[in-house]
Formats: structure tokens, C-alpha cells, sequence
């Protein structure tokens, strides 16, 4: 029998008496009954299953109250953190692979429609626009690199208009939210030219820890994990009748590839960001004093409807 100081998670589910187990369940069936009558099929579906899932969770470990106490603080302090400028729900979203298992639920293959990824908590509405060939970069650190592709539909008609929306960390590993004045720098969005083409100044990623001072943080850090995230390169794109994307591109040779923080990494997202020594010439004639470095992304969207 399971008494009120046994250690969570040591009492199997031969040791729970056909009392106690009936106990349990009447609860679980009540609480669903309770969501029966909403209105909204899927919201009654949603809540439902919600709570079949929490109290299966909550039996299978045998939570205690104290461990019950901490969850609850956890996500209050969740809560405090979050602002404007900041969603610590995001990110815990990311650690525990919410975020990419809705990617995939939510978009399905289509041919060779580029694979999404995760949002992350650092998008900004409103980022400035820049024309083909501009610089996001603004202020923000880090070497010089040249983007650029050519948006397609999975037909492999070029998609002229496409709204591209690209955010990305400076060298020191923070974004410019991040900071505490207002500046704006690693950040933009431009629009795919007649041929469905775009190019675009940037900073050449470099990996950098997702924010550890809040709960997520100190989740990691309790788990022996880490909090760094492979270096890329952020893309959100847009298009009439065609299925918006939400992507990143990171670094071949990257060692952090493998254990991304938030799962994001996909093998079809990984692209060469070739180095070129200071003096080699631009695509677009600019002077550049030092190394840069350049790469290649062709997206494919896929139809809205898929």
C-alpha cells in the first residue's frame, strides 16, 4: 500500500489497492464529465483529453504535494519573467519539444516543401524593411554574411512579393530585444524580387545559450542539460495562397547540431556558409574589411490548403 511519505515514483501499480484505484478514477471521470456540455466540440475535445493525459501524468509518478507546491511556483515565476520583450512559456515550450512536435502535427510534407521549425521567443512585429541586397545587420556584431535564394511554390514556379522576414543573435549571443536600450539591429524583412529571388546582408550565426537566468533556466540546469542552441539564421515567409513558413538554417559543421536546446535542428536546414578571406570580392561590390562569409537557402512553400 502506498502511504503518505512514500518517495514519488517508487510505488508501482501493483502496490495500489483496487480501492484506491477506483478512488482515482471516479475523479478523472468526473472531471471530464464536468467538460461535457461546452459548446465547442473541440474545445471539449481538447479539455477532455487534457485532462485524461494530466491525471495519467500526475498516477504514473505518485505526485507528492510538495513536488505539486514547486510545479506551481515554477509556473508562476514563468509567469513573472514573461513581458513584452521576453516569453519564458515559449521557451519552455522549446526545451520540452512542445513547439517542434506542433511543427510537425501542423505541417505536413508536401513534396519538396522546405521543413519548418521552431518560432522561438525573439520574433519582433514591425522589423524594418530593407531592399534586395540591404543590410539587417544594423549595429549588431559579428562577421558580414551574404545571403541568398529564391522563394518557389512546390510546382517550382517562383514566387514574386513573398514577404521574408529574417532575426538573428550578434556574435555575443544575444538578440536585440535582449538589451536593455531600444536598438534595432539583426533584424528586418524584405520581399522576393519578379523572379521569386532575394539577397540580403546578414551576420554569420554563431551559437549562443537560449536565456538561463529564469525557471527554464534553472529546469536545464537541474536536468544536467545544456541551454546552448546551434547557430542560425531565422526565417518567417509569407505569400498569398501559399502556406506560411517559419524556418531557420544552421551551420554545417556546427557541434552543436546534436543537441540543440529546443530540437530545432533538421538535416535539410543545415547549409555551407562558405568563409571567404578578407579581399575576396562581394556579390554586390561592397567593401568589406576582414573575413565574411556567404550561403545559399532556396525556400519552397507549400499551397495554403496542404
Amino acid at each position: 500500500m502506498i502511504t503518505s511519505d512514500d518517495p514519488a515514483g517508487q510505488a508501482g501499480d501493483s502496490e495500489i489497492s483496487v480501492e484506491q484505484r477506483a478512488r482515482e478514477d471516479e475523479l478523472v471521470e468526473r472531471v471530464v464529465a464536468s467538460f461535457a456540455n461546452a459548446p465547442d466540440p473541440r474545445l471539449r475535445q481538447i479539455t477532455t483529453a487534457l485532462t485524461r493525459h494530466l491525471h495519467a501524468f500526475l498516477r504514473e509518478v505518485r505526485l507528492t504535494g510538495a513536488e505539486w507546491e514547486s510545479g506551481i511556483e515554477f509556473l508562476a515565476a514563468a509567469g513573472h519573467i514573461t513581458d513584452a520583450r521576453r516569453q519564458e512559456f515559449v521557451l519552455l515550450s522549446d526545451v520540452l519539444g512542445a513547439s517542434m512536435q506542433t511543427i510537425a502535427i501542423n505541417n505536413v510534407a508536401v513534396g519538396d516543401a522546405t521543413e519548418a521549425t521552431v518560432f522561438g521567443p525573439f520574433f519582433v512585429e514591425g522589423a524594418p524593411l530593407i531592399e534586395n541586397g540591404g543590410d539587417l545587420a544594423g549595429d549588431a556584431p559579428g562577421e558580414p554574411c551574404w545571403v541568398e535564394g529564391v522563394v518557389r511554390d512546390v510546382v517550382g514556379n517562383p514566387v514574386p512579393g513573398a514577404r521574408i522576414e529574417v532575426w538573428e543573435a550578434d556574435e555575443d549571443g544575444f538578440y536585440d530585444v535582449q538589451y536593455e536600450d531600444t536598438r534595432t539591429a539583426g533584424r528586418a524583412h524584405l520581399f522576393s524580387d519578379a523572379q521569386g529571388e532575394f539577397r540580403f546582408w546578414a551576420i554569420t550565426p554563431t551559437p549562443y545559450p537560449i536565456p538561463a537566468d529564469g525557471p527554464v533556466g534553472a529546469m536545464l540546469a537541474a536536468t544536467g542539460r545544456s541551454p546552448l542552441r546551434a547557430s542560425h539564421l531565422h526565417f518567417m515567409v509569407t505569400a498569398t495562397g501559399l502556406r506560411t513558413l517559419v524556418t531557420h538554417i544552421f551551420v554545417r559543421g556546427d557541434e552543436l547540431l546534436d543537441r540543440d536546446s529546443v530540437f530545432g535542428v533538421k538535416e535539410s536546414l543545415v547549409k555551407d556558409f562558405r568563409g571567404q578571406e578578407p579581399g575576396t570580392p562581394t556579390p554586390d561590390g561592397r567593401a568589406v574589411d576582414g573575413t565574411w562569409s556567404r550561403v545559399r537557402f532556396d525556400i519552397v512553400l507549400a499551397p495554403a490548403d496542404a
